[in-house]
């Protein structure tokens, strides 16, 4: 998945507006246009498509994490410039406040049930002999059970 997909998926999953977005960033202390934000959304083959770089989606994502549990005292995190889904993985665990079992719930909903030490591979630090890579499939099961969650009618 890219960070396109990725970014398209949460503003779909949690019914974001475009102005909405913006703010998010705001709390990451990014400034993005709602000109950006529509090139993010665009489909890859349109002209007007801008390919999402990692620093911008883990700006998102900070941000959205002080969106859904208000933003933290002092200084915000850096960004990263280099991504993985292990790292979106975590990024939405933290912003949607979910524990093990909430996850697990998330997963036996979309047909891919995973054990507590399944799940716990994926939020090791990646020199640890049990770290797992969270692949593509991983991800977008997990949003699309979050999205399940959320939208009950909307089979995604």
């Amino acid at each position: 998945m890219t960070n396109n997909d990725i970014f398209r998926r949460i503003r779909y999953t949690f019914d974001l507006k475009d102005n909405t977005i913006v703010k998010i960033f705001a709390l990451a202390e990014v400034s993005v246009t709602q000109e950006q934000v529509t090139a993010w959304l665009k489909k890859d083959e349109d002209d007007a498509f801008v390919t999402m770089k990692n620093k911008e989606l883990a700006s998102f994502l900070n941000g959205f994490i002080s969106f859904k549990r208000g933003k933290r005292e002092g200084p915000q995190p850096a960004p990263e410039s280099q991504l993985n889904n292990n790292m979106v993985f975590q990024k939405l665990r933290i912003a949607l406040n979910m524990k093990a079992e909430d996850i697990l719930e998330v997963f036996e909903q979309v047909g891919l049930p995973l054990s507590p030490h399944e799940l716990s591979a994926f939020f090791r630090k990646p020199s640890h002999k049990n770290y797992r890579e969270c692949k593509d499939q991983m991800l977008r099961n997990f949003l699309l059970g979050v999205q399940r969650q959320l939208r009950p009618g909307d089979n995604g």
